[in-house]
């Protein structure tokens, strides 16, 4: 019988909101001010639901989930679904509030950037205080740090402080450490997202590489359908904190593209998944304009109302739609025209349009990033989810020839100019 390496059994978890204050003390006490003269919050996003005192959210309702050594199961599902809360669950990051988790070795995880380093160590300094942590001891660690060194790609800069890397950096080094200590279950969460696509795919191979030689077992937690696919052979769609699927990876995919055929036309991305984020402009959610469903007819703009709220003095950002297939592949990015600027505290709503003329019909699902970038071309987040929004594009009614189909590619290409049409006879 194959070795058990994980067991998820009936776990559940609640999140009591509105408990601590996720803004400095000055802002907590405007609050207060304004709650005792019956005013409203200062720092309430506009159009965005208020969250009354002990509030409960349930995260998890009663999963359960078996994985076996040298498994690599992709965790998928929409924002809110309950995936991060699970990962966390699993590396003790924090506990359940009814059930058990079972665990059969060691756990490497990487939940998000920068997770599991201190600031003010030096990149060497950070691999041996996670190898600490694994239980190895510096000896084991010194047969190793030059392969995750090597691997990380940031040799140059191995001696700095980590508080001095970009994203990038950080993740480069955080996934080499996870892929190179002794470990017997890596967990993965988006942050691979943040990497080159040249540093994903050397991941990808990695991960499949330790698995099937060292016989790791891997959970993945990913919004790209094509890195499940290269990666996982089995697939747990959550949603709203239940396990609605646990099989194959093309089954568990064709689930999960359709378990929000709802139409919706608001996406709330202030769930308990995204409390880390702390960015200098924090999007909290987006709004179509004048629609009542989420599908739109060949040709027409997408106007939308993006929420967000200014967690510092903010200037010279812009916004950027990345537009995926309803199979994860990347049809193409669409660019704010101009820079957003905000000063901190405000309440900030951006009205957008999509133009939508040369993508075929079909399900869309879009990330949204608030980025700042430099004359050299490079890009710093402010803020990003993925998914944030979905669309369903479909031809118009007075189409009297095909346009596009879906068979042929997602975008379609400005038309060929024929230049010239020679005949003989």
């Amino acid at each position: 019988m194959e070795e058990l390496m994980l067991k998820i059994d009936n776990v559940t978890k609640q999140y009591r909101l509105g408990q601590i204050g996720g803004t400095t003390l000055k802002a907590e006490l405007q609050r207060l001010s304004a709650k005792l003269h019956k005013r409203e919050d200062p720092y309430h996003a506009i159009g965005m639901p208020v969250q009354e005192k002990n509030e409960k959210f349930l995260a998890l309702k009663g999963v359960s989930i078996e994985v076996k050594k040298g498994e690599r199961v992709g965790i998928i599902g929409h924002n809110g679904a309950g995936k991060s809360t699970l990962l966390k669950l699993i590396s003790r990051v924090t506990g359940p509030t009814s059930g058990t988790i079972s665990l059969n070795g060691r756990v490497a995880s990487m939940l998000e950037v920068g997770t599991g380093f201190h600031g003010e160590l030096t990149g060497r300094e950070n691999i041996y205080m996670n190898g600490a942590i694994l239980g190895m001891t510096k000896k084991e660690i010194d047969s190793k740090i030059e392969q995750i060194i090597d691997f990380s790609e940031v040799r140059q800069f191995i001696d700095t402080p980590v508080k001095r890397y970009s994203s990038g950096m950080y993740v480069k080094l955080a996934f080499s450490v996870a892929a190179h200590l002794d470990s017997e279950i890596m967990i993965m969460d988006e942050v691979l997202a943040v990497g080159d696509m040249a540093f994903q795919k050397k991941c990808l191979d990695k991960m499949n590489d330790v698995s099937r030689q060292q016989g790791r077992t891997i959970l993945y937690v990913s919004h790209n359908m094509n890195t499940i696919r290269q990666l996982c052979d089995r697939v747990v769609v959550l949603d709203k904190g239940l396990v609605i699927f646990d099989g194959g990876v093309e089954e568990g995919i064709e689930t999960y593209l359709h378990v929000h055929d709802d139409s919706s036309v608001s996406f709330d991305f202030q769930t308990p998944e995204r409390d880390k984020w702390k960015f200098e402009l924090e999007m909290l959610g987006i709004d179509f304009i004048d629609r009542a469903t989420n599908r739109i007819a060949r040709g027409e703009d997408l106007d939308f109302v993006l929420h967000c709220k200014a967690n510092a003095d903010v200037r010279d950002l812009f916004f950027r739609a990345e537009v995926f297939s309803a199979s994860g592949n990347i049809v193409g990015a669409a660019f704010s025209d101009k820079s957003i600027a905000a000063k901190k505290g405000e309440s900030v709503d951006i009205v957008m349009t999509l133009p939508t003329e040369h993508l075929a019909p079909g399900r869309f699902f879009c990330a949204a990033v608030l980025y700042r970038g430099n004359s050299y071309g490079a890009q710093r987040f402010s803020d990003r989810v993925d998914p944030a929004f979905t669309f369903e594009l479909q031809n118009r009614e007075d189409d009297e020839l095909v346009w596009l189909q879906q068979q042929w590619g997602n975008v379609r290409l400005d038309d060929i100019r024929i230049r010239d049409i020679r005949t003989m006879g």
